[in-house]
Parts: C-alpha cells; sequence; structure tokens
C-alpha cells in the first residue's frame, strides 16, 4: 500500500488573481518536520508568529488553480473563509493522514465517512448521491445540474415523495 502524500482541495471562495481570474482547486502535500520548523527562523514569523501559518501552507500547497507558483503574497490575499478551510484541511491530513471526516445524516441518521471538499453536495458519500440523483432523473426526467442545485434537504423530499407514487402505483396495477 502506498502512502498517499498529496491531497486535491476546493477552495469555497478561491483566490482572485491580479487580472481577476479565481483559482479555486489545488492540492496540498503532507508537511515535513522541515515544513513546519524552517519558517521559525522568519524574520516575519519572530516579529509575528501567526505569521507562521502563512508561510507554512505557502510551503505545502503544491498547485492552486493556473498559478505558476504558491508563496506567502498568495496566502495572504486569500479570502477568510479560505484561509480558515486551508488551515482545517491541513490540519486533517497531517494529523489524520487523510481528509475524511465522520458524518451523520440529518435526515436518516446514517453514518458515513465522507472526503472534505468545499463543494455543497461534497458531504454525501458519493455511491450514495449517485443513487438518488439516478433515481430522480430516471422518474422525473430532471437534468443533473436541476437535481445537483437541490439541497440535501429537498432532494430527500423528491426521493420521498417518487418512493410514495411508486407505492401506489404498485399497489393498484
Amino acid at each position: 500500500m502506498m502512502l498517499q502524500t498529496e491531497f486535491a482541495f476546493t477552495l469555497p471562495h478561491g483566490y482572485v488573481d491580479a487580472e481577476g481570474n479565481v483559482h479555486r482547486d489545488g492540492v496540498m502535500r503532507l508537511a515535513t518536520a522541515l515544513d513546519e520548523i524552517g519558517p521559525m527562523k522568519d524574520p516575519r514569523v519572530q516579529s509575528n508568529p501567526g505569521y507562521l501559518v502563512v508561510i507554512l501552507l505557502s510551503r505545502v500547497i503544491s498547485k492552486l488553480g493556473e498559478l505558476p507558483q504558491i508563496n506567502p503574497k498568495v496566502i495572504e490575499g486569500l479570502f477568510a473563509a479560505d484561509f480558515a478551510f486551508l488551515q482545517d484541511f491541513y490540519r486533517r491530513i497531517n494529523v489524520n493522514g487523510h481528509a475524511r471526516v465522520g458524518a451523520t445524516c440529518p435526515e436518516c441518521e446514517a453514518k458515513f465517512e465522507v472526503e472534505v471538499n468545499a463543494s455543497g453536495n461534497d458531504w454525501l458519500p458519493s455511491d450514495r448521491l449517485f443513487e438518488e440523483v439516478a433515481y430522480i432523473a430516471y422518474h422525473f426526467h430532471w437534468a443533473h445540474g436541476q437535481i445537483m442545485d437541490l439541497d440535501h434537504r429537498e432532494r430527500r423530499r423528491w426521493l420521498e415523495e417518487i418512493a410514495k407514487i411508486n407505492k401506489r402505483l404498485n399497489e393498484t396495477g
């Protein structure tokens, strides 16, 4: 079994460069001891210990959109939500060795693990999401985008309605 050392992510908002291009998709690698110790010598960190995370993230993010390089200026330019997301993502992959979190569906109370990502439906297990989308698309002939635009609660409600219709048809058929 190979050790996974790089993890893809999608920022909630994205970094906006000088030309107005938005960069959301990136890759973060596992940190080394040098990644965490090296920045301690930096005068910016010595004068402001909070700057450590800026330098640390600039060292471990290997890709962000189409940017040619990631440096502290890029990290400084992130929206607060993206900065917080990356700090949490860093902690998850470096402490846990993966980007999965435990979750419980608020509707059916099923427990599962999912990969952390910023897009709206990525907290559902992918097999479950595919089943839900396929079921609704088959019965209502809705487009994929229409179904994915529904939040989980609304999508679950449509699944229940389809099940009721099928049950009535089977009872009368």
